[in-house]
């Protein structure tokens, strides 16, 4: 079963990850009108930038001269030169042409021939050629689709002779979207990230770390730990359940209180007493037989707790639950700080302190302070 904290996160990145995609399809829709706007911008601005480049090159004013297109004394017809540098320049298609036809163009066939000779769109030309206005907009150029650009080229009196024409190809388009979608999405991918990072430490402080002390509180009333009260700070649920697990516990000690004073008046009867006096007889010591003589075993956690045991232990500890403690001392033979011990026994830090702090007084334990480079110094319990 998968825990609160992982299936929250997994419903929180789900839901990120949802809206990060609802955005990017909403942004690709809304940026789509945007990019022709753009590439409509361009055409303009490359117009004009070509036109000014083109009258500084040839100064002259536009005419036809035997059936060809010429700009001042420069024939303009078959000047791929000229159209290639425009095109270099700008990154669009450029062509020339003289009435309707291309007399210099960068735009290719489907032979991959330049496309001289051919004929502008019915559309185009009637806005461009007979009504001598600039076109910008999507245009058919040999076959595919462009954002476009044409302006009338007038000779000196004022007649249309020809058209200029720039067009950007529809991958110009999908360049701009790819490249903003890019963008966007990694903006996302790294927000995501961080809402993340940041739920996953409100939760843990908020949520999981709360419900965790008074799991480990619940433990400690199972092994017969009922005063203990726990602490913890959350949101106002977890509060409440802090209350009402307190309110538990001074029930189960007010009722403790009073079988013990039942109790008291009849000492004979007293259940808990025979319990530790049978358990007190379990753990015993062994003789070893070597050489003829009886030697006692060499002293150990287990036995000398064992004798702890026969003793008794104060009130206030548990012989089950000091049996557990030590048990997990002797499989793990090393300094262990009080939290370390409360995590692998599953109980609170504060009740197994309460036991290792006996076991030092009794000679079984040792303490010494670490000092780390930062927070507090933590107190380590050592086998003797």
């Amino acid at each position: 079963m998968r825990s609160l904290k992982n299936q929250i996160l997994i419903l929180l990145l789900g839901s990120l990850v949802l809206l990060a995609a609802s955005f990017l399809g909403v942004l690709g829709w809304y940026m789509k009108d945007r990019v022709v706007a753009a590439a409509n911008i361009k055409a303009q601005t490359d117009l004009a930038t070509c036109g000014e480049i083109i009258d500084k090159t040839y100064p002259g004013s536009w005419s036809v001269q035997d059936g060809n297109l010429y700009k001042g004394p420069t024939k303009i017809s078959l000047n791929n030169d000229l159209v290639d540098h425009l095109s270099g320049l700008t990154g669009d298609t450029v062509t020339l042409f003289l009435g309707e036809k291309r007399v210099a163009t960068t735009a290719r066939g489907s032979n991959g021939e330049r496309a001289i000779g051919t004929k502008i769109s019915d559309n185009v030309a009637q806005t461009v050629l007979k009504n001598g206005q600039t076109y910008i907009g999507e245009a058919d150029v040999v076959g595919q689709w462009y954002h476009t650009g044409y302006v009338p080229l007038r000779a000196e009196n004022g007649t249309i002779v020809g058209i200029f024409y720039v067009g950007i190809s529809h991958a110009y388009e999908q360049e701009i979207m790819t490249r903003s979608l890019i963008t966007m999405g990694e903006l996302g991918l790294a927000l995501t990230i961080l809402v993340a990072l940041l739920t996953w430490f409100f939760i843990q402080r908020v949520i999981i770390h709360p419900l965790h002390n008074i799991t480990l509180g619940t433990r400690d009333l199972a092994t017969g730990h009922l005063t203990q009260k726990i602490k913890v700070s959350g949101a106002k649920e977890i509060g409440e359940l802090e209350d009402a697990f307190n309110q538990m516990v001074e029930q189960i000690q007010s009722l403790t209180g009073k079988i013990n004073r039942s109790s008291g008046s009849n000492p004979g009867n007293d259940p808990t007493e025979t319990q530790l006096a049978q358990g007190s007889t379990a753990m015993t010591e062994q003789d070893v037989q070597f050489n003829g003589t009886t030697e006692k075993e060499p002293p150990s956690l287990l036995n000398t707790a064992g004798d702890i045991g026969e003793e008794g232990l104060p009130k206030g500890l548990n012989e089950a639950t000091f049996g557990q403690i030590v048990q997990f001392l002797q499989a793990n033979r090393r300094p262990l700080s009080a939290e370390e011990v409360a995590e692998g026994v599953k109980l609170t830090r504060v009740t197994v302190r309460h036991y290792l702090e006996f076991l030092e007084q009794q000679g079984v334990l040792k303490s010494e302070q670490k000092y780390g480079t930062v927070g507090r110094p933590v107190k380590l319990f050592i086998p003797v």
